[in-house]
């Protein structure tokens, strides 16, 4: 397989589609859609960083709060696999399961980085002009 054909997209990834099209799937709705994309991915990997620092300091509270907020705001995006992920780690978080949550950290992480990559193409090929 070549570069140039690309890898069918993963719904459970990231999918716009059913919010698109229940907004009217016009350009309107394409404008709207775009500039939630943008703001819910702006912050990039700053949530996980601020996490992290908080899980180090003994926060779990605070990192329980930037997962569910995370999960939110990025969840209304179609990411089913990220809030599998997100409500995982929220949950070991609030039992306090200390020795699984890195490694459901690990998960959530890559999960969002695949997020902000659909994301991220989903913006180049379909925001609209001027935007």
């Amino acid at each position: 397989m070549t570069d140039a054909i690309p890898m069918p997209a993963d719904e459970n990834i990231f999918s716009v589609a059913p919010l698109l099209k229940y907004m009217g799937n016009d350009d309107k709705a394409l404008e709207i859609i775009s500039k939630i994309v943008r703001d819910a991915c702006a912050p990039g990997m700053a949530p996980f960083e601020q996490a992290s620092t908080a899980l180090r300091e003994h926060r779990l509270a605070d990192a329980g709060k930037i997962f569910h907020s995370l999960r939110g705001s990025i969840g209304t995006l179609g990411a089913k696999r990220l809030v599998t992920a997100s409500l995982k780690l929220e949950q070991a978080i609030a039992e306090q399961s200390t020795d699984t949550i890195p490694s459901l950290f690990a998960a959530l992480e890559s999960e969002y980085q695949l997020v902000l990559r659909d994301a991220g193409d989903w913006l180049q090929r379909n925001a609209p002009q001027g935007a």
